[in-house]
């Protein structure tokens, strides 16, 4: 304890210094003459606080009653920016403090290692980032504004718009501030939906001649299947950009509609196939003699059997019911020849011997080739 004989006891003081408490007994005097009084070196980069506030060293006290005179010594920190580097002594309680004694411009978006908020410690670096200017295009909106981020995402972030969920940046969000400030933000959203979805039976035919022409009998009436499907769609920007069926599952099976057909005919015949981009020709042709399109159940044969038999029924055991629809070059030996049709995306190859049942009811005039 220092008494001050020649000081007014009007002041209950108490220092602070360098986390020691001494009580005094103080006047109307000046910071740096009670220091220097009580033995307490000090410098004049230090600074003192007098219940909290900050005064000079040299400004007389002016408080009456219960005083506390705080003591900062000054610490050497080192400040890093772009434009340099300097070393001073500060008592400033705070890095902002500091860089603000320094005369170091600061903004509020500039970047601040460790934080303006951080108490100052000796030998302490702090490094300033200077902020930029970037543009960000979001949802036909425009937005300026500034940054000292590392990266993108911690940009966007601080700008109050960041990015959320599935949404994508260019540049990257793990990329650091492009040199032209532009960056682009495409909003993506997701949506799932499910729905029923229909299985079509299979027909299966079975040729007879248990039947009396042009009869046609069902032995089972076939039943759809169902499948229950997940599609989940993808918006970017509120634009639908993709869609794909996430999960299928079945809930019934199809059962086959069997049907007995009688025929008036059957023949060997050598069975090809074609499709409209498949035809032996620089073209898709899509379309047939008869005005249908080329798709599995219509068949091809030579330019005089069709014109005998367009529009007639056929059964090729192995590819199913058909209708006789085109024409096609067939063979130069001119054997007994049919061309099996098929959309493009279900082509099957064919080559080899077929029986060909021509299901009734036959046509009034049997041609000759299928009287042999």
């Amino acid at each position: 304890m220092f008494l001050f004989a020649c000081q007014p006891a009007d002041i209950k003081l108490t220092l602070l210094v360098d986390g020691q408490v001494h009580r005094v007994a103080g006047g109307n005097a000046t910071p740096s003459a009670i220091l220097t009084q009580a033995g307490i070196v000090f410098s004049s980069a230090d600074k003192v606080l007098v219940n909290g506030v900050a005064q000079s060293l040299d400004q007389s006290i002016a408080h009456e009653g219960i005083v506390t005179l705080q003591l900062l010594r000054a610490v050497a920190v080192t400040l890093i920016a772009p434009n340099g580097q300097v070393t001073l002594n500060t008592a400033a309680p705070t890095v902002g403090g500091a860089i603000q004694e320094s005369g170091m411009p600061l903004t509020a978006r500039d970047g601040v290692e460790p934080s303006a908020e951080s108490p100052v410690s000796a030998g302490m670096i702090i490094q300033i980032t200077p902020a930029r200017d970037f543009t960000v295009s979001v949802a036909g909106r425009t937005f300026t504004t500034r940054s000292a981020a590392v990266t993108i995402g911690q940009a966007l972030a601080e700008a109050g718009i960041p990015l959320m969920g599935l949404d994508q940046s260019t540049p990257s969000e793990f990329d650091p501030l492009p040199a032209d400030g532009q960056i682009q933000i495409v909003r993506i959203s997701e949506s799932t939906n499910t729905a029923l979805k229909i299985i079509p039976y299979e027909v299966q035919l079975i040729v007879t001649t248990d039947l009396p022409a042009p009869q046609q009998d069902v032995l089972e009436p076939g039943q759809a299947g169902l499948t229950l499907t997940r599609t989940r769609t993808r918006y970017a920007d509120g634009a639908e950009v993709s869609r794909a069926i996430e999960s299928e599952t079945i809930l019934s099976l199809p059962v086959p509609r069997i049907v007995r057909s009688s025929y008036w005919a059957a023949k060997q015949m050598y069975a090809t196939s074609y499709s409209p981009c498949r035809s032996g020709v620089d073209a898709c042709l899509n379309g047939t003699s008869l005005g249908l399109p080329v798709t599995r159940g219509v068949v091809a044969m030579y330019y005089d059997w069709y014109i005998a038999l367009g529009g007639e029924r056929v059964y090729i055991p192995g590819y199913g019911e058909a209708i006789i629809a085109d024409v096609g070059g067939g063979f130069p030996d001119d054997r007994p020849w049919i061309d099996l049709g098929f959309s493009d995306a279900d082509y099957e190859s064919w080559s080899g011997w077929v029986t060909v049942y021509f299901l009734a009811p036959a046509p009034a005039d049997i041609p000759w080739f299928l009287q042999q």
